[in-house]
């Protein structure tokens, strides 16, 4: 217990010679804290992934629902396997135009042509090989 004690004070060498304990002691204090913070930062992030892992599950069967209600209102019309036919039609036309989204995004995204950073890195390599037109 370290106490305040008017009667006893320390002379400066003996004040700049605890110096490095306070100093490394503050350094562990500070990064003990940054580790529970770290923690309870990871703690919250995990718990919000479950939640939206959980929602994502519940979403699945919503769809589910949704689709067998779509055939069922389809049914009313037309007799239950025309039905099942032409909800599974919009699904496969769905995911089709999906499926041509995704691949011409793919291919935006993969596209080399016309970069000017890989054309940068092309003239620097043969700028130091000796070779192209200098500025």
């Amino acid at each position: 217990m370290n106490e305040f004690n008017p009667k006893r004070s320390k002379g400066l060498f003996e004040l700049v010679g605890e110096l490095p304990g306070h100093a490394r002691d503050l350094v562990v204090a500070e990064i003990a804290a940054y580790k529970a913070e770290l923690i309870r930062k990871g703690k919250s992030i995990g718990f919000g992934a479950a939640m939206f892992a959980a929602a994502a599950f519940l979403l699945f069967w919503v769809v589910a629902v949704l689709i067998s209600s779509a055939i069922m209102a389809f049914a009313l019309v037309l007799p239950g396997w025309a039905a099942a036919l032409v909800v599974a039609a919009i699904l496969l036309l769905i995911i089709l135009l999906l499926v041509v989204i995704g691949v011409a995004r793919v291919k935006a995204g993969t596209n080399t042509e016309g970069e000017p950073i890989k054309e940068a890195i092309q003239h620097d390599v043969e700028a130091v090989k000796g070779e192209g037109v200098y500025e």
